[in-house]
C-alpha cells in the first residue's frame, strides 16, 4: 500500500509561501497602480516598484521570522515545563495523559495501559503531542518560515515590476490591474491544489480582496496626482 498524501505535512512553507508571493504580487501592483495614476512618467513608476520589492520582502522575513521566532520560544517554554513535571512527578503525569486518552473515547482500563505504554516509550513525545499539541510536523521553524516568505515576496513582486517595464505608461493601471489578477487567479490555484483546498474560493478570495486594495492605490494615485497629461 502507498502511504496516505497528507496536506498538513506542507502547512508550514505552503503558509508562508503562499503569504509572501500574494503579499508580493498585491504590494507591489498596488504601488506602481497608484504612482501610475499619479505619473506620466515611466522612471518614477519603475523606482516606487522597486522600492517597494525591496523593502516588501526584507519586512515580510523579517515580520515571519519573529512572529514563528515567538511561537517557537513559546513551545520551547512549555517543553521545559513539561520535562520538569516528568521528572518532578511523573505518577501525576501519567494519569494526566491518560485522562487525554479519556476524554478521546478510550475506556480508563484501555487508557491507563496506553498511557503506560507511550510513557515507556518516549514520555515527552507523548506530552508534547498529545497534551501540547506540539508535533514535528507543526512545530515552528522560523528560518525556513522566513526564507520562503521572503523569496515568495520577491518572486511574486517581481512579476508587477516585468509589467510596468513593458506596458504602455498611459495604460499602465488597467493593464497591471489585469496582469495582477491573472498572477493572484494563478497562485490561488496553485496554492488551492497544493493545500487540497477548493479553487474557487481560493480564486474568489484573493480576487476580491486584490481588487479591493489596487483599487483603493488607484483612487488615492488619481486624487493626488501630479499627471500634467
Amino acid at each position: 500500500m502507498r502511504p496516505e498524501k497528507h496536506y498538513v505535512n506542507r502547512s508550514g512553507w505552503l503558509r508562508a509561501g503562499i503569504l509572501g508571493a500574494n503579499d508580493g504580487i498585491l504590494s507591489t501592483a498596488s504601488i506602481v497602480i497608484g504612482v501610475a495614476a499619479a505619473s506620466d512618467t515611466r522612471a518614477p513608476i519603475i523606482l516606487a516598484g522597486l522600492a517597494g520589492l525591496v523593502a516588501g520582502a526584507l519586512s515580510m522575513a523579517a515580520g515571519e521570522y519573529v512572529s514563528v521566532s515567538s511561537q517557537a520560544d513559546l513551545e520551547s517554554s512549555d517543553l521545559e515545563r513539561e520535562i520538569a513535571e516528568l521528572r518532578d512527578m511523573p505518577e501525576a503525569e501519567l494519569l494526566e495523559l491518560a485522562d487525554i486518552y479519556v476524554d478521546r473515547g478510550l475506556d480508563k482500563e484501555l487508557a491507563m495501559r496506553v498511557a503506560e505504554q507511550l510513557t515507556a516509550h518516549n514520555a515527552l513525545e507523548a506530552h508534547a503531542r498529545d497534551e501540547l499539541g506540539i508535533n514535528e510536523i507543526t512545530q515552528a521553524k522560523p528560518f525556513q518560515a522566513a526564507l520562503a516568505s521572503g523569496a515568495a515576496f520577491v518572486f511574486g513582486g517581481a512579476l508587477p515590476v516585468v509589467v510596468a517595464l513593458m506596458a504602455p505608461v498611459k495604460q499602465m493601471v488597467i493593464i497591471q490591474y489585469l496582469f495582477a489578477l491573472v498572477f493572484l487567479i494563478v497562485l490561488g490555484t496553485t496554492a488551492a491544489k497544493t493545500g487540497g483546498s477548493n479553487v474557487t474560493k481560493a480564486i474568489g478570495r484573493i480576487t476580491f480582496w486584490g481588487t479591493i486594495a489596487m483599487g483603493i492605490t488607484a483612487l488615492i494615485g488619481y486624487l493626488f496626482g501630479v499627471s500634467t497629461a
